[in-house]
């Protein structure tokens, strides 16, 4: 893993957003900061594939991915004692597992400041 110094300089995260765009963005945007960017991908199975091939510091986890949740990822990451994050359009955590009410999440549309300052609290 990085030194804390080098702000998300190395670190390997997982991207798991289904909708294209925003999936290109956050690849981007973790990049440019100095990230490995593991996917993006859309869906739970590719997901959890990539988590069993790869050495993973951390994720950041699309809620919604169409017809399904990444809570079958996010439960793998935290068996893992893998540090993630959520992203969603919506604001109500009603619909969380309560296994996750803990885990940071992050609005869209995606601000840059926010998800960097979030991303050096978990990932460290």
């Amino acid at each position: 893993m990085a030194e804390a110094g080098q702000g998300l300089c190395g670190l390997r995260i997982l991207v798991v957003e289904d909708n294209f765009l925003v999936a290109e963005d956050l690849r981007e945007l973790l990049s440019r900061h100095g990230c490995d960017v593991v996917g993006p991908v859309p869906r739970v199975e590719q997901g959890l594939g990539l988590l069993a091939e790869r050495e993973l510091d951390g994720a950041v986890l699309d809620i919604n991915l169409g017809a399904e949740t990444c809570f079958p990822i996010a439960a793998a990451l935290q068996e893992r004692r893998v540090p993630f994050l959520f992203l969603t359009g919506y604001s109500d955590r009603l619909f969380i597992p309560s296994s996750f009410l803990e885990v940071p999440m992050l609005s869209k549309p995606i601000d840059e400041p926010r998800l960097v300052s979030a991303a050096r609290q978990v990932f460290r």
